[in-house]
C-alpha cells in the first residue's frame, strides 16, 4: 500500500521504516513542526510526572538530566519513549482520561505536587479533572507543535498523480492541520480515493472537512492497533483484486 505520513519529524521516519518492514510504500509529509520552548523545569515537591506525547518526553529530556521521578504516560508509545530515556515508566491505555484514571488508581492527593509536560495545544482538561479530585497538578509548557502553512512537496505531488492509496492520523491537530492546508491549496479532491487511517474517532472527526475514499479508525488508541488496520486493509484490497 502506498501511505502519506503526516507525522512530525523525528516520529515520522520512524513510524515510515517501521510500515516500509510491513511491506509498504511511504511518502513522508509533515504538516506540524515541533518548536522546543526553553525553559526550566522545577521539581521541589513532585511526586510524578504526567506525559501526554513523545515529544513531551523529548522537551523534558531537553530541559533536565533528572530521570529519579516516575512518570505516568498516556499510552504505551509515550511510555517507550520515556523509558528509552530512562524514567521509569507506568502506562494508559491511550488518551487522557485513561491517564487521570491511572494517577487516581496508583498516586496519593497528599504525596505531592504532579507535573504535567505539554505542547501549547492539548486536548482535554487532564488538570481540572485531577484537581476535582484532590490532586495538585502544574501544567508546563515545553513544545509548540505549528502547523505547516503548505503540504510539503513529496505529498503534495503524489496526491496529485493519485500515487496514495492510504494517509495515517495519530492527532486531532493533525488532522486538522492537513485537511486545512489540503483546502487552502485547492487539493481537498485529491483525497476521494485514499483511506484515512485515524488512531481515535477524534481524529476520524477532524477529518470530516475533506472528501475521502474511506476512513477507518483503530480499534484501540494503539499505534500497534492502528498499523494492523493498515494491514487488514491492504490484505483485503489484494484478496479483491
Amino acid at each position: 500500500m502506498r501511505l502519506l505520513i503526516t507525522r512530525p519529524q523525528p516520529d515520522a521516519d520512524k513510524l515510515a521504516a517501521e510500515l516500509a518492514a510491513r511491506g509498504h510504500t511511504c511518502v513522508i509529509s509533515p504538516v506540524l513542526e515541533i518548536l522546543p520552548h526553553d525553559a526550566e523545569v522545577g521539581f521541589d515537591g513532585v511526586q510524578a510526572l504526567l506525559l501526554t506525547s513523545r515529544n513531551g518526553v523529548r522537551a523534558l529530556c531537553t530541559a533536565t538530566d533528572r530521570r529519579d521521578i516516575p512518570v505516568l504516560a498516556v499510552g504505551r508509545g509515550t511510555a517507550n519513549e520515556a523509558e528509552g530515556a530512562g524514567f521509569k515508566t507506568l502506562a494508559a491505555s491511550g488518551d487522557v482520561a485513561a491517564l487521570g484514571a491511572l494517577v487516581r488508581e496508583t498516586l496519593r492527593p497528599d504525596a505531592g505536587t504532579l507535573l504535567w509536560i505539554t505542547g501549547k495545544n492539548v486536548r482535554g482538561d487532564l488538570r481540572a479533572d485531577l484537581r476535582a479530585a484532590g490532586y495538585s497538578v502544574v501544567r508546563h509548557v515545553l513544545y509548540e507543535a505549528r502547523p505547516v502553512r503548505a503540504l510539503p512537496e513529496p505529498g503534495a505531488a503524489a496526491l496529485q498523480r493519485q500515487q496514495i492509496d492510504g494517509a495515517l492520523f495519530f492527532s486531532p491537530r493533525t488532522a486538522q492541520s492537513f485537511v486545512r492546508i489540503l483546502t487552502m491549496a485547492g487539493l481537498e479532491s485529491a483525497t476521494r480515493s485514499v483511506t484515512a487511517f485515524c488512531l481515535s474517532p477524534a481524529v476520524a472527526a477532524a477529518l470530516a472537512g475533506a472528501p475521502w475514499g474511506a476512513i477507518e479508525v483503530a480499534a484501540q488508541t494503539d499505534r500497534a492497533a492502528l498499523l494492523d488496520l493498515v494491514d487488514q486493509k491492504d490484505a483485503m484490497t489484494r484478496n479483491a483484486q
